[in-house]
């Protein structure tokens, strides 16, 4: 994630800490694969959710960020103007602290590969069902918007159209749901349960941090008259029926 920075302070877009820290779990995947001592069937089964997620989202990113390379997305830099002349210096530690989510994320995995039982337990098989589940209706949230913004009749529209006309952030929701079913697979070794500290991390970043805060912000501030509009109807996290809204 140094050499990341580096790339990102060059090119003035710290845009692509998103895609690498998204890469970043495939290597740690590919890493406990080979390296492991866990039942093989095991490891191969959650390595490869891993590995396929984490491809996934990254490639996604890394199509998005790099139509704009060499332009930044507004919500870094809205921060990066806000850290003022020491914004580069703090990038760097924001860097850092995303290469260090990704480890303490990573937790699930290490206590599942290094479970030597030979037989899969049913916290395994619901995990996998939930995994799946969450990892295809992520891909359909972000088709959906990307689909959504590559109409320029929708220009300066906010997208309410599919899993978007019932969460304001069904990506993200998507996103979570992923990292709880890695805990619900962790269930099934020993000492699974502080696999909970994933999904606990990534709704505490989703919800008061980098996810829906600054999404929020930057919509208020492009498009304010409808963005509150849709924030009257659609519910900001969970996918929920619409609100009516009385004139």
């Amino acid at each position: 994630m140094a050499l990341v920075w580096l790339w990102s302070y060059k090119i003035k877009n710290a845009g692509v800490v998103d895609i690498f820290w998204s890469y970043n779990f495939p290597v740690i995947g590919l890493i406990l694969l080979l390296l492991a001592p866990g039942f093989e069937t095991r490891k191969l089964l959650i390595c490869g959710m891993v590995i396929i997620a984490g491809i996934r989202l990254g490639t996604h990113l890394a199509v998005r960020v790099l139509k704009h390379l060499h332009e930044e997305e507004p919500r870094y830099a809205h921060i990066r103007k806000e850290w003022g002349a020491n914004a580069e210096v703090k990038m760097f530690g924001f860097f850092q602290m995303q290469a260090v989510s990704n480890v303490l994320l990573a937790v699930p995995f290490f206590i599942i590969t290094l479970n030597k039982e030979t037989a899969l337990s049913p916290f395994e098989y619901a995990g996998a069902a939930l995994w799946a589940v969450s990892v295809i209706c992520e891909a359909i949230a972000d088709a959906q918007l990307a689909a959504f913004k590559k109409n320029p009749a929708n220009k300066g529209k906010v997208c309410d159209t599919g899993l978007w006309g019932y969460s304001r952030h069904p990506n993200y929701f998507f996103e979570w749901l992923m990292w709880m079913s890695y805990f619900v697979f962790a269930l099934g070794s020993p000492y699974g349960y502080i696999g909970i500290i994933s999904p606990a991390i990534i709704l505490y970043l989703l919800l008061k941090v980098t996810g829906i805060p600054t999404t929020e912000q930057q919509s208020l501030r492009s498009k304010p008259e409808e963005f509150k509009k849709y924030q009257q109807r659609v519910s900001v996290f969970v996918p929920w029926v619409k609100k009516r809204i009385r004139n």
